[in-house]
């Protein structure tokens, strides 16, 4: 089984948990397979699960909308000096 302490990369834990969330071993076969305990692998399993439901949580969405409004702003904001800047030129060149 693992050794208590040691460090696993963050591809050999995501290896472990997708094997433990298709359900297509036992996690007895995966911590032979592995050689990690069963615990370990449970954890690392309901972290993984937990991570892809908050993936689809709306507040993810927030920023988009509120950078999407950031855009919009600076568009107007570009139009109106673009009108400004050609009124300058006009009334200076007479």
């Amino acid at each position: 089984m693992g050794k208590k302490g040691k460090s696993y990369t963050t591809e050999f834990k995501f290896k472990v948990a997708l094997d433990a969330i298709r359900g297509e071993l036992t996690f007895n076969e995966i911590s032979s397979k592995y050689g990690i305990h069963a615990s370990q692998i449970s954890r690392w399993k309901q972290l993984a699960l937990d991570h892809i439901k908050s993936s689809f949580n709306n507040k993810n969405e927030k920023p988009i909308a509120e950078e999407n409004k950031v855009i919009a702003e600076l568009y107007s904001k570009i139009g109106q000096l673009t009108c400004e800047n050609e009124f300058l030129k006009k009334n200076i060149w007479k």
